[in-house]
């Protein structure tokens, strides 16, 4: 069972409190996390190290983001996704998303994934030894799908002998967290919640109204949810970058629509297409506005996706 419990964050909630009315940017979409946990500020970073020690159930400071952005060409092969590789100052490898509308076999993907970050390590050389490869962790924060039908938030999966009840004890874990879930403990005392339980919580209903007061005293309380809320803030303060992750979470609406009316077709071709292409688009005339904005070309790839060489010839 997780243990509760951290004192009240002595921690100053930003410049930007919240008012009846006021827009906030639904941190569940993929560009919105992305934007809030990979800024280089000592709140972000922050922010990413306590939600990650949450996750993992021990105290991890996030040292290095190791990568941040879609692989070039990834976009046709399957659905862009942010996710965040980092490593901590003890050297552990972690890879976290934000999964707004997870697919089927999502938990197939994520051993993919989890897999292709261990193996990436480096420990060629004769003064090297498996003993050396380091602790590497897949989280998937999992929004609008229950995948698991019981009464548990978070699963973490390890190798294990279901016969024998033996662990493998190995150096892969996947952890899931299912925001769906948080309905069942949204009623409970702020001070009786998990650590885990109010970062779901924050997740869940951050832009609902009805639920401001409760989200309030989780900020206040949580000091990682705090930095997460002040570099949210700062975010909606930048007209610029508001109104970058606004089109962008349209993009992304607008590629989920075209898959549903791929689907109500029932074409494969239809399909793929749909998923391809209004994916494709909505990434294209983003980066068109961003260049006539002047952003960097490095900038305008790092939110897209897209390839430089793509974006140059835009």
């Amino acid at each position: 069972m997780e243990t509760n419990k951290q004192n009240p964050a002595q921690y100053e909630w930003g410049p930007f409190p919240f008012r009846d009315g006021e827009r906030i940017l639904d941190i569940r979409y993929d560009p919105v996390f992305k934007a809030v946990f990979t800024k280089d500020t000592s709140d972000s970073r922050g922010a990413l190290s306590g939600l990650i020690s949450a996750l993992i159930r021990r105290n991890v400071v996030v040292e290095t983001i190791i990568a941040n952005e879609p692989a070039t060409g990834f976009l046709g092969q399957k659905k862009i996704r942010y996710d965040i590789a980092c490593r901590s100052k003890d050297g552990e490898l972690v890879n976290i998303e934000m999964s707004f509308h997870p697919i089927d076999d999502e938990l197939n993907r994520l051993e993919y994934f989890v897999s292709r970050l261990f193996v990436g390590q480096d420990i060629q050389g004769i003064d090297k030894f498996y003993s050396d490869l380091k602790e590497t962790y897949q989280i998937s924060i999992l929004a609008q799908k229950i995948f698991f039908p019981d009464k548990y938030l978070t699963h973490s999966f390890q190798f294990y002998d279901p016969q024998a009840h033996v662990s493998l004890d190995g150096k892969i874990r996947i952890i899931t967290l299912e925001l769906e879930k948080a309905y069942t403990f949204i009623g409970k005392p702020v001070d009786e919640m998990t650590i885990t339980e109010r970062w779901a919580a924050y997740f869940q209903y951050l832009t609902n109204e009805a639920k401001r007061e409760k989200i309030e005293e989780i900020i206040k309380r949580e000091e990682g949810i705090t930095m997460a809320t002040n570099t949210l803030c700062q975010v909606t303060a930048d007209e610029k970058e508001y109104a970058l992750l606004t089109s962008l979470m349209k993009g992304e609406l607008d590629w989920r629509s075209g898959m549903r009316d791929a689907e109500r077709k029932g074409h494969k071709e239809g399909r793929s297409e749909g998923l391809f292409e209004g994916r494709n688009e909505a990434n294209l005339e983003n980066a068109r506005r961003m260049k006539a904005d002047n952003m960097p070309v490095s900038q305008i790839s790092k939110y897209t996706g897209l390839s430089t060489e793509t974006i140059a010839q835009l």
